[in-house]
């Protein structure tokens, strides 16, 4: 492992060390990660740290195994709140104080093979921007004479059953809510562009030494596309391109990486997402645009140049 690297092969720098476990689970914000990717890119310790706790990561994922409930655990199950009688209307819990339960990813595990503490030094406390918790139903506290152990852990099977039942499959991500969640992201104040600019040409080369490929940056202001700007931002634990548009109020996030990926529209939370491949590169166009719209700023870019 990484904390004792082979003899004539540099070690992680400490101070990195929680930082590359916590990019791998997807817990940096943009600009957290940002950095963190040019230091892995100068440092050949901390990128055979990021390669090694990666595969490990891959490897505890695709071992991951799958059991479907029974139907008679099921249907056990459903018949349970008519003996436990009908909730509480107080039950639910107040509004801004949602629970949310914590999530162990194979990356943290890996992590914590890797160094003592695992990766929650590192952790932001917004938790990287993702989508708000909704509020949940609060189970009553007074106690059930109906309520038996067989029960207690059959529904303890049952939930550990829907857990992974709602993981994807192995090497197969889930479709779109990353870039849903970094167009969230981005949203928030100072973390739209790290270079703003109507001018591709000054855009463009600022991704050199960010990223190992030239993203597309194309002007399309005069089709009332106007660019915004763009910024390095991460989908799925890799580095990507993210190139800001405006249509009248509304912000277009074009997220493009090297690659074949997903394709087709779908809709998330309100935002409309349209993913495309095209010479090479992948792209995903995220906004609160309507899905018409989307749709022609998608065939423009797609559109030969010249």
């Amino acid at each position: 492992m990484p904390d004792h690297p082979e003899p004539g092969r540099p070690g992680p720098c400490e101070d990195r060390r929680l930082l590359v476990q916590a990019e791998l689970d997807g817990e940096l914000d943009a600009a957290a990660a940002a950095e963190l990717a040019v230091h892995v890119a100068r440092c050949p310790g901390c990128a055979a740290l990021r390669e090694e706790l990666g595969a490990l990561s891959e490897r505890l994922r695709a071992g991951l195994t799958r059991h479907a409930a029974p139907a008679r655990l099921r249907a056990a199950l459903a018949a349970q709140p008519e003996a436990a009688g009908p909730r509480r209307a107080d039950a639910v819990s107040a509004p801004g104080r949602p629970d949310a339960a914590a999530a162990v990813t194979p990356a943290a595990t890996a992590g914590a093979a890797a160094a003592p503490g695992g990766a929650a030094g590192a952790r932001r406390a917004d938790h990287g921007g993702a989508l708000p918790v909704p509020a949940t139903i609060r189970p009553s506290w007074r106690r059930r004479t109906g309520w038996t152990h067989g029960a207690a852990f059959g529904a303890g099977l049952a939930l550990a059953a829907s857990v992974l039942l709602l993981l994807p499959p192995p090497g197969r991500a889930p479709p779109f809510p990353e870039a849903v969640a970094a167009h969230l992201r981005a949203l928030q104040p100072g973390h739209l562009v790290d270079v703003a600019s109507e001018d591709r040409h000054t855009v463009k080369p600022w991704f050199e030494g960010r990223v190992d490929f030239a993203p597309p940056v194309r002007d399309l202001a005069g089709q009332g596309f106007p660019l915004v700007g763009g910024r390095l931002d991460f989908l799925d634990g890799r580095p990507v391109a993210a190139l800001v548009y405006r249509r009248g109020l509304h912000v277009i996030n074009l997220f493009v990486r090297p690659g074949a990926g997903m394709e087709g529209a779908r809709s998330a939370q309100g935002y409309n997402v349209l993913a495309w491949t095209r010479d090479g590169m992948a792209f995903q166009a995220v906004s609160d645009l309507n899905a018409a719209e989307l749709a022609q700023f998608a065939r423009l870019l797609r559109m030969p140049e010249g």
